[in-house]
């Protein structure tokens, strides 16, 4: 029996909470932690374990086997680091890291302990069946992709928290936070870019933000292009669409859901997946990826989304700041 205990207490904690309740017959959890004391106590009501406001404390104090880390985006590699040098396994939202640095220490520190990545929606059944049929090679080479993600996040998203909208803590606006998902798709579907040609603006949050809001890039791959846009400022929610041009189909992931439109006009619209719970534009696996990880865990299997397996897409999005800032084209 595994223990595991969280840190981080805020909304996506709960999708890590539930995933763990659903594996009571491989771990415990044993703490929560989390600055604001109450946050902590609220989750240990409802799943058990102890409460900490400090970190290091909880650290000292528990026998720990994994963390799972819920906290801003500026403590992921801190708080992993110090977790992995310990040998604990680490579990830990994206973003992996904010900088190419903090993204060098934390591929060192994961020498020492497993870490994986939550990028569920690899794990989502129309991005399983999409890679399958890419690698098949059923419908021919890849011609071209286009990845697009219109989200609204207004000025309270921000303002509400102390750390989102600051680029020093979040690391950067909506390539970093909100599509990052997408962009590792993309990578994760279609290989490692060679080279990216990006711009970012900040259309609508000028006085709330010091990041982008809005961004736009040309990837250029071995053999094809692709573009990618991302942006906060939409009025609704859209469904993020994934789609992959290739020879003798297209490949379109709209939301949850996978249609291949095949030359002669055939259709199929079978992989739809819904959430069991939490919001959408979180995915819909993360049961199955946590699931996996603690199987890997009791198995010595090597767990498939860890460092090495997120690096193309981190290059990519470092890459896009890069060529944005430089107003230029960045290879990776």
């Amino acid at each position: 029996m595994f223990r595991s205990v969280l840190a981080g207490c805020g909304a996506i904690s709960q999708k890590h909470i539930d995933a763990l309740l659903d594996l009571k017959d491989v771990t415990e959890i044993a703490a929560f932690c989390d600055t604001d004391i109450k946050k902590a106590e609220a989750k240990a009501a409802l799943a058990g374990g102890r409460v900490y406001s400090d970190f290091d404390e909880m650290l000292d104090k528990e026998k720990i086997d994994v963390l799972h880390i819920c906290t801003p985006h500026y403590l992921h590699v801190p708080m992993a680091k110090k977790a992995l040098e310990r040998g604990i396994a680490v579990v830990c939202e994206k973003p992996a890291a904010i900088s190419r640095e903090q993204f060098a220490e934390l591929k060192k520190a994961s020498e020492n302990a497993p870490l994986g990545i939550c990028f569920q929606n690899r794990y989502n059944e129309s991005v399983v069946r999409a890679k399958a049929l890419l690698e098949s090679g059923e419908y021919g080479k890849v011609k071209g992709a286009r990845g697009i993600v219109t989200w609204s996040r207004g000025g309270d998203y921000y303002t509400k928290s102390p750390w989102r909208g600051k680029k020093v803590l979040e690391g950067g606006g909506v390539l970093m936070n909100q599509s990052i998902h997408t962009l590792d798709l993309m990578t994760y579907l279609l290989g490692r870019p060679v080279k990216v040609s990006a711009h970012t603006a900040n259309e609508h949050l000028k006085k709330v933000i010091d990041e982008e809001d809005t961004v736009f890039a040309y990837m250029t791959f071995s053999d094809f292009t692709a573009i990618f846009f991302a942006t906060s400022a939409n009025p609704v929610d859209s469904p993020i669409i994934l789609e992959i041009y290739c020879e003798n189909a297209t490949l379109r992931i709209e939301g949850n859901t996978l249609r291949v439109k095949t030359a002669d006009g055939a259709t199929f619209d079978d992989f739809t997946v819904k959430a069991k719970n939490g919001k959408s534009v979180w995915g819909t696996s993360h049961e199955k990826l946590i699931r996996e990880f603690y199987s890997c865990l009791s198995s010595g299997k090597r767990f498939p989304v860890g460092i090495d397996s997120v690096t193309d897409s981190f290059d990519a999005l470092m890459a896009i700041y890069d060529s944005a800032e430089r107003l230029d084209e960045t290879a990776l």
